[in-house]
């Protein structure tokens, strides 16, 4: 019961904006973000009915030699959709997928993508997942919330090359930079930059205009995630939520403001050996309280948070 309450709080997420619908008045469209790349941002709130598990963020790229699609959306409807958007910017065929981390929303849609003959790669740190019980109780939780979009006919799609780490490749021309970001959102975070277009494809590691999804993150690890994310320079980076931004410096610093302000409100009272119901009741959450998610993220972010500085108070 635990774990499925702890799946029921997964990947919160972003607006609207990416002609096909997923549901009648809203739009899915590509938008394009550079010279060769796409992406499509999903709508607010946590996967349901009213938005068919539309909750995330993908994105592609296309080269003359075949397209590189960055996640594949929460459903194989959705990846359905999301290939026919593909196809009416070009017809070059799918060749890899790169999965940002197993999360349901970002890896769901893959079935569609391998049926076309994708490569699908991810972070061998995702390996344990495919089988375990959260995976299970998260396909379950789906299947019931989800239904028709996620039935008998869904498949789980292992990646066919599992990484070890960073990962360099060139396709048509183009250059792409694979960086193993995690463990931060989650162990096997991935990021895709592409060089000639100066975009990149930052995964959940970036939560824009919302309160992030932390769950049992380690937070600190995440921070100097988001260095590395910075020290790619990119021109337009694309969150896992929210709109793509041209202003990369200035969008990952809601995430790492919220991530510091939780570890140092929390890690002061872990050090005052105040109980946590009695320090978040006490604290002043006021800068967060008027973001998308924060009802259903943020107490439970605060208290992953509190645990995890006890454990490096202990480890001192």
């Amino acid at each position: 019961m635990r774990r499925l309450l702890m799946l029921l709080f997964w990947c919160l997420p972003a607006l609207a904006a990416a002609a096909e619908t997923v549901r009648g008045d809203q739009p899915f469209v590509a938008e394009k973000i550079g010279p060769h790349s796409y992406y499509f941002m999903g709508l607010s709130g946590a996967a349901s009915r009213a938005n068919q598990g539309f909750m995330s963020n993908a994105g592609f790229v296309v080269t003359r030699d075949g397209v590189v699609v960055f996640d594949s959306l929460g459903t194989p409807a959705l990846a359905q959709k999301m290939l026919a958007a593909i196809r009416k910017v070009t017809r070059q065929p799918i060749r890899r997928v790169i999965v940002s981390h197993w999360h349901a929303d970002h890896y769901y849609g893959l079935q569609v993508f391998k049926d076309v003959g994708a490569e699908i790669w991810a972070h061998q740190a995702a390996r344990p997942a495919l089988g375990s019980d959260a995976a299970a109780d998260r396909l379950a939780q789906r299947r019931e919330l989800l239904a028709p979009w996620i039935d008998d006919s869904f498949r789980v799609i292992p990646a066919d090359i599992w990484l070890a780490g960073d990962t360099d490749f060139k396709l048509g021309g183009l250059h792409f930079r694979v960086r193993h970001v995690g463990p931060a959102h989650s162990a096997e975070d991935l990021a895709l930059y592409v060089e000639e277009d100066g975009v990149l494809f930052a995964g959940d590691l970036v939560f824009k205009g919302r309160v992030p999804f932390i769950g049992e993150a380690d937070s600190q690890a995440w921070l100097s995630a988001l260095d590395r994310l910075l020290a790619l320079k990119p021109r337009v980076m694309v969150p896992g939520h929210g709109p793509a931004s041209r202003t990369p410096q200035d969008d990952l610093a809601l995430t790492r403001d919220y991530l510091v302000d939780l570890r140092d409100k929390m890690g002061r009272a872990v050090a005052a050996f105040v109980p946590f119901e009695e320090a978040f009741a006490a604290t002043d959450w006021s800068r967060w309280s008027g973001l998308p998610a924060y009802a259903e993220a943020h107490r439970r972010n605060a208290y992953n948070t509190f645990l995890l500085m006890e454990r490096e108070s202990l480890a001192k």
